[in-house]
């Protein structure tokens, strides 16, 4: 038995055929399609390739987070599928990312391994307070550290390859993809610049982002997030032009590995978008515990190669900066480029594809999901994305993409972790809400009179006493969040946080240890006191 894509299981049993209902009926609990599925003989998706007048019941254009999440859902449910990436190996320029996409190759893994490294001196620094004595920094080998992150990288290509993918019967195919038409993709092939053509009953496009530099002089000579990872040696003094997470995590991480940090902000305060608590906190840590000299309100116009190899930075004001290297993290476009998306219709927004809550674009056969829609760009949301799609066209589900509540981390130093809304989007949104806030030396700072603070804030809507907003700038924020995003994701009251026990000593205990607000806000108006 052949099932549409778009038909929802609504009940099945061991005894009885299964009934089907459309895809904007009300939606089954994941419980419910579970005990469907195990009633049922066959796959939900009954894949007969002599039926179908397509060569696959899914085409992927790019391997990154999304699109191999959507892959093998897509074929453990029956439906024949293959996956188009540009290259199986990290590192080979200009594309940089492989098989696994961004995140893995040039994004958030070997940026969270470049974090772990960068924080060591900084344990070092308070082991005297704590009676170790001769504890030195040592040397930092950039050279060792990149040949170990590329073994590991290289790793992890063979794992989405070998295992994830092959494993799931998804075929892999490394090549470039542009659309030919509503069901047909050109593929080019990487090995032998070869051109085919494959057609595809459903078409998916996540071919990710990609980092913007503005056309400046010398724009040339700058790096970005791409290039990062394959620097020979670490530049003595690097520039980082930006002002979102990426601008300064590679900051920190800079500062961090011995590197003399300027970062240049064009605005007047960093992570725009982010709660401004939370905010202020980073560029209070940054001037106070770290090398970073900040640079607000300065926009670099020129990048000059001089003589010796060095670059200079000249502002909007004509002050001159010298450098070894300038990294530009100033945002990322979609990569819709030799796309060809003209040729099946498919409406853009800028570099970017809009799509529906199904990540449906305007051509009904043709989704998109990842940083290619300008949605959010995480990999968990990514992933999120891909999955529910899989689900929704080859599952019997209707599963709608979900960005509320969506948690994520910033990788500076000290981290900051976030879930739900700002103070300010909270005020604009639910006009009256309540406060909580708590700023104090953790143990592990305080003992050896380091100068370093966490910042803890959550944010409660008061006519229900849901908890819409919490934001936490300490170590392991990160980790600490993810729990906390459990309990927000499911609806938790301040009440539900006041009545679970701490766990002592810890800093994660300030969370349900805040009794009394610091301040409220009522018809979106800040107030101290409700008398």
């Amino acid at each position: 038995m052949k099932l549409s894509p778009r038909l929802l299981l609504a009940a099945a049993s061991a005894t009885s055929a299964a009934a089907f209902q459309l895809r904007h009926s009300a939606p089954l609990t994941t419980q419910q399609y579970h005990h469907a599925d195990r009633a049922m003989t066959t796959r939900l998706y009954d894949n007969d390739s002599s039926e179908s007048e397509y060569d696959y019941d899914l085409l992927v254009i790019g391997g990154g987070s999304g699109g191999v999440r959507a892959s093998r859902i897509s074929s453990g449910y029956g439906a024949k599928v293959a996956l188009l990436e540009t290259q199986l190996k990290h590192g080979i320029a200009p594309d940089y990312a492989a098989i696994g996409g961004t995140c893995v190759n040039v994004g958030c893994v070997p940026k969270k391994l470049m974090v772990f490294a960068s924080r060591y001196p900084g344990e070092l620094k308070e082991m005297a307070g704590y009676g170790w004595k001769g504890a030195t920094e040592g040397t930092f080998d950039w050279k060792v550290f990149m040949e170990n992150k590329n073994e590991e990288i290289t790793r992890l290509n063979n794992v989405y390859q070998n295992s994830i993918l092959k494993n799931a019967g998804v075929e892999i195919i490394e090549a470039t993809g542009s659309l030919a038409g509503t069901n047909s993709v050109n593929v080019h092939h990487t090995a032998t610049g070869e051109t085919s053509t494959l057609t595809a009953k459903n078409i998916l496009i996540a071919v990710g982002g990609w980092p913007f530099k503005p056309s400046i002089p010398g724009i040339e000579h700058a790096i970005t997030s791409n290039e990062i990872f394959y620097l020979e040696e670490r530049p003595e003094r690097i520039v980082v032009v930006g002002g979102g997470f990426i601008a300064l995590e590679f900051a920190s991480i800079m500062d961090g590995l011995g590197s003399d940090v300027t970062l240049m902000y064009r605005g007047d305060l960093f992570l725009r978008g982010f709660d401004n608590d939370m905010r202020e906190h980073i560029r209070s840590e940054m001037e106070g515990n770290s090398g970073i000299d900040l640079k607000f309100n300065t926009d670099p116009k020129e990048i000059v190669k001089n003589d010796d190899g060095s670059l200079t930075v000249v502002d909007q004001d004509g002050n001159e900066l010298e450098c070894d290297a300038v990294l530009y993290a100033t945002g990322r476009k979609g990569k819709i480029d030799k796309l060809g998306l003209d040729n099946a219709g498919v409406e853009t927004k800028g570099s970017f594809v809009p799509v529906d809550k199904y990540s449906q674009t305007n051509v009904p056969n043709i989704y998109a999901v990842g940083d290619i829609t300008d949605r959010i760009a995480l990999t968990p949301v990514a992933l999120m994305e891909g999955h529910r799609l899989a689900d929704t066209l080859f599952g019997g589900l209707d599963r709608p993409v979900d960005h509320e509540y969506v948690a994520s981390t910033v990788f500076t130093t000290p981290e900051i972790g976030t879930v739900g809304y700002g103070e300010e989007e909270a005020a604009e949104k639910f006009k009256d809400i309540d406060v909580y806030k708590s700023r104090f030396r953790a143990m592990k700072h305080s003992f050896p009179k380091s100068e370093t603070y966490s910042l803890f804030k959550i944010i409660v809507e008061s006519k229900t006493q849901r908890v819409v907003g919490c934001h936490v700038a300490t170590d392991g924020a990160g980790e600490m969040t993810q729990g906390i995003a459990i309990a927000v994701k499911m609806g938790a009251t301040k009440d539900d946080f006041d009545n679970t026990i701490g766990i002592h000593p810890t800093s994660a205990e300030e969370l349900v240890t805040m009794r009394t607000p610091s301040y409220y806000y009522r018809d979106g108006e800040k107030t101290d006191s409700l008398e």
